[in-house]
């Protein structure tokens, strides 16, 4: 049997680059930005961090428990909370009844709750407006 030399062929094509932000594949045209989302050469994630005026909007919003839900792009959540709140109401004159009223100071806690996570909640609104 003859020893055959082996040729390893050498590519020319560069390896295929992915987006950072959705890992799709980049143009070799223009590698600079993605056809899919917005990213491009000096982009810049938003940041995530809870405290800018938009959270604040919404937690003063969250009087009425769910509005800040809504106005952070979450209408469905938005709307379960102000469901729960119908029931935390009931259950919080149902419980002062039997606790000579102490029960209607679970009100202000489910009202903190609420507010206390709209203010970590992603606001979609914000990332909708800016894609």
């Amino acid at each position: 049997m003859l020893d055959m030399p082996t040729i390893e062929a050498k590519s020319t094509v560069n390896p295929a680059r992915a987006c950072p932000l959705c890992s799709s594949t980049l143009d070799e045209t223009n590698p600079s930005e993605c056809p899919m989302c917005d990213w491009h050469v000096g982009y810049e994630k938003p940041s995530d961090e809870p405290g800018n005026p938009r959270d604040l909007a919404a937690v003063l919003m969250s009087v009425v428990p769910g509005l800040g839900h809504i106005y952070k792009g979450h209408p469905l959540s938005g709307a379960l909370y102000m469901l729960g709140a119908a029931f935390a109401l009931v259950a919080a004159v149902v419980a002062s009844t039997a606790t000579a009223g102490f029960g209607v100071l679970l009100l202000p806690l489910y009202w903190a709750g609420v507010m206390l996570q709209v203010y970590w909640l992603e606001d979609r609104a914000l990332v909708k407006a800016q894609g």
